[in-house]
């Protein structure tokens, strides 16, 4: 045995294994380990090198090459010969000192060619891997090293720790015990009793476990997957056999095989199930599998079966190319077994639902699709819970493209197609393309005519400035719309409504005033599709015109003192339309449009509350009153002349605090005809509360029910990392409750779980569900 002599630290290089060259780039790139340690001992047959205390082994590659002249020049003689000032690099501190003291120098180090004719080249020291241990032993015939003692790799994204283990520095494998691999860009954990490094980041664990939340030494983790072996594969995924899903190491799920994803970056993989017990469906469980297609498209199949009524398949795509150019489809379909039991109007067991919504830009148009199919009206109603149902789907809609859902109550699904082109003048060109699933019940489809389609729509509006002395302009809206209907009468309509609008000077400054004339001219090819009323007629024609006046003033008044100001905007408006006295198809608002004399009054109060920011002053809406009526001038309308008041008001305490009331009043024997109230409410640690209330008098049918139903949602956040969740929504009339909801939520820093119950009129159901930190990032669920 030949003891070297004591360095503190002591340090030692040793083993080139490789070195290549490229003329291209005069570069020279070698690969050296680099041992530093409290005592370094050689021992002999065989050989091997001995390192005790605070051991660190570096891989250093190194590459040597010409130097880049600064600005394109090269260094020229005053530079060799130091006649100006030194470059930080060649510095005497920056210099490679001589012997032994050079093997602490790790850093980029320049070296300056002897011969002064010959290009300047600089040689660049990168740590390509890092190994620690209290000791270790490295046989230099095998390549091999052995470590005991806080062991601790460090490689590429891979963080690994042992009590101990074998590394071959050749072929970059090992050995470990008792070992933990953290993965540094997902902060996934990775532990076991035995750990083999495969290949480059490959490994397999032996009775191990895994986690995404850092964990103390010592400490239980909050969830983890156990497993009997694991194996992780280059391309960032773990296969866990004979797996088991724990909280607090207890035992709740366990499952033969399961793929996870293991870096955070989107990658093809199973998300967490979901678990639910219903008395109309039975047991039912989720399995959601995640396909990265690309870095701006991904697929998530959500396979769900029911233990009463089969496997419902699921299936979302995905992509994003920017904010403006996106879209997302969602489509289900379930083999029902179970019957429709009397309460439900469904009769063919294939039942499906496919929704869809796409913003995409070409050139300067901007296109929307929207699609909404269901295979009956009460689909939504069955399966509204869950990832794939309507309260999911319409928040994520709602979230991604500022558009959410129609209401589970609609029974005529608007489909369409828009594309629209605006110009900086003021005109606007838009196409529509419009169907309608109807989902309405068989006796109801027999009885009416069947929903309008639009093949297509297309509108033109404009402005233009005729006299900017008294801002008098003209504008126009022009419609053409191809109405069709599968039973029923349908036609086509061209629409033109030219108008010319003029302010009229007042005396009064404080009085606004303005008149406007308008032609409307509109033009139909009928098709009687069946409809008797309009068998004899092909075609009509209505030219309509119309006066419209409106005098306003705009008063202010700023409350300093108090922080807020006041806006009052009395108006008196006039509206005339000749009436042309024709019977004509009813499709829309356009048809109806004629035949008006009525003045409208009313007075709109605007609240503004005022602050500092900093040291800027800054305003904003601290709510508003409406309040208007017309009057109708008909002498049709003798007997009843007042149309109902309308009252609009809304009140915004705070930034996180909504009120608002709506409500219409007769002024007749009818009294209130709707009632509209809603309140929301966001605190600033994430509690949330929303009320609404509606009511509707039946003024339609005789002897009809008024409508009447409360909406209630909150989530409050608890003590020790708990939330809990109700929700209530109760037809009033009939006093049925439609859905009630609660909600018990744990989530602590990296993990939650979510115990539900629901219950309908002729279900009740248990969910539970898990979120794990990284596992269904997809989704945007990440901690």
């Amino acid at each position: 045995m030949h003891s070297l002599r004591h360095l503190f630290p002591a340090a030692l290089f040793f083993c080139c294994l490789a070195a290549t060259a490229d003329a291209g780039a005069e570069s020279v790139k070698a690969q050296q380990w680099e041992i530093n340690a409290d005592k370094l001992t050689r021992l002999e047959n065989p050989a091997r090198i001995a390192a005790e205390g605070h051991v660190e082994l570096i891989k250093i590659e190194k590459t040597t090459g010409a130097k880049t002249p600064v600005n394109g020049t090269q260094s020229g003689w005053n530079d060799l010969l130091g006649d100006t000032a030194a470059s930080p690099e060649t510095t005497a501190e920056s210099r490679p000192a001589k012997g032994g003291d050079a093997l602490e120098h790790s850093k980029a180090m320049p070296v300056i060619s002897e011969n002064a004719a010959a290009p300047e080249t600089i040689t660049v020291s990168k740590v390509m891997s890092t190994i620690k241990a209290d000791r270790m032993l490295y046989n230099l015939d095998a390549g091999t090293v052995e470590m005991n003692g806080k062991v601790f790799i460090e490689i590429g994204p891979d963080q690994l720790v042992a009590d101990g283990g074998t590394v071959n520095l050749k072929q970059e494998t090992g050995f470990f015990e008792n070992a933990a691999i953290v993965r540094q860009d997902k902060d996934m954990h990775f532990e076991g009793r035995k750990i083999e490094k495969t290949g480059d980041l490959t490994y397999h664990i032996e009775d191990g476990w895994i986690i995404t939340c850092k964990l103390k030494d010592g400490e239980t983790p909050p969830w983890s997957f156990k497993a009997a072996e694991t194996d992780i594969t280059d391309g960032g995924y773990a296969y866990l056999k004979h797996a088991t899903f724990r909280i607090k190491d207890v035992p709740i799920l366990y499952t033969p095989i399961m793929i996870l994803p293991a870096k955070r970056n989107r990658q093809t993989g199973l998300l967490f199930p979901l678990v639910s017990v219903s008395d109309r469906n039975g047991f039912g469980v989720e399995l959601p599998f995640f396909i990265d297609i690309s870095p701006s498209s991904d697929i998530t199949l959500y396979p769900h079966y029911f233990a009463n009524r089969g496997l419902m398949a699921g299936a979302e795509g995905r992509y994003v190319l920017d904010q403006g150019d996106k879209g997302t489809v969602m489509a289900n379909f379930l083999s029902d077994d179970l019957d429709a039991e009397g309460r439900y109007t469904y009769t063919d067991q294939e039942r499906y639902w496919l929704r869809a919504k796409a913003d995409q830009q070409f050139g300067e148009w901007i296109t929307r699709l929207d699609v909404d199919l269901l295979s009956d009206r009460d689909y939504l109603t069955e399966f509204d819970s869950g990832r794939t149902g309507l309260t999911a789907s319409d928040r994520y809609y709602l979230e991604q493209f500022g558009r959410g859902l129609q209401d589970k109550t609609v029974d005529q699904r608007v489909n369409s197609l828009s594309t629209l082109r605006s110009w900086s003048n003021g005109m606007s060109l838009q196409a529509n393309v419009g169907g309608i699933d109807d989902v309405r019940d068989e006796k109801t489809k027999s009885t009416t005519p069947s929903p309008l389609w639009k093949l297509p729509e297309v509108k033109h509006n404009g402005r233009l400035s005729l006299y900017d002395e008294v801002n008098t302009d003209l504008s126009w809206n022009t419609d053409y719309v191809h109405y069709w209907r599968d039973a029923g009468v349908g036609a086509q309509r061209v629409d033109l409504y030219p108008k010319v609008t003029t302010a009229v000077p007042l005396l009064d400054q404080r009085l606004n005033a303005s008149v406007s004339v308008g032609a409307r001219d509109t033009l139909y090819a009928v098709d009687a599709n069946g409809d008797t009323t309009w068998k004899d007629s092909s075609s009509e024609n209505r030219l309509l015109g119309s006066v419209e006046s409106e005098i306003s003033s705009l008063m202010r008044k700023d409350f300093v003192s108090e922080g807020w100001s006041h806006a009052l905007r009395p108006f008196l408006k006039h509206t005339y339309v000749t009436d042309d006295d024709q019977k004509l198809p009813q499709f829309d608002e356009v048809d109806s449009f004629g035949n008006q004399n009525s003045i409208t009054y009313g007075v709109n109060n605007f609240f503004y509350a005022s602050g500092m920011t900093g040291h800027e002053e800054t305003e904003r809406d601290y709510g508003y009153v409406k309040v208007q009526q017309s009057y109708d001038l008909r002498s049709e309308a003798d007997d009843k002349p007042f149309l109902p008041v309308e009252l609009r008001t809304a009140w915004f305490p705070t930034q996180s605090l909504i009120f608002k009331y709506e409500t219409d009043l007769s002024v007749y024997d009818d009294g209130f005809l709707r009632h509209y109230a809603e309140g929301d409410y966001m605190s600033g640690r994430g509690d949330l509360f929303s009320l609404d209330y509606l009511f509707a008098k039946n003024t339609a049918t005789a002897g009809g029910d008024d409508t009447s139903s409360v909406r209630l949602s909150t989530l409050i956040n608890l003590m020790y990392d708990f939330s809990a969740g109700y929700s209530l929504e109760k037809s009033l009339e009939n006093s049925v409750t439609v859905q009630e909801k609660v909600r018990l939520i744990y989530h602590p820093a990296c993990w939650a779980v979510e115990l539900a119950a629901e219950t309908t009129p002729d279900n009740e159901q248990i969910t539970l569900m898990f979120q794990l930190a990284n596992i269904g990032a997809p989704f945007g669920i990440d901690f």
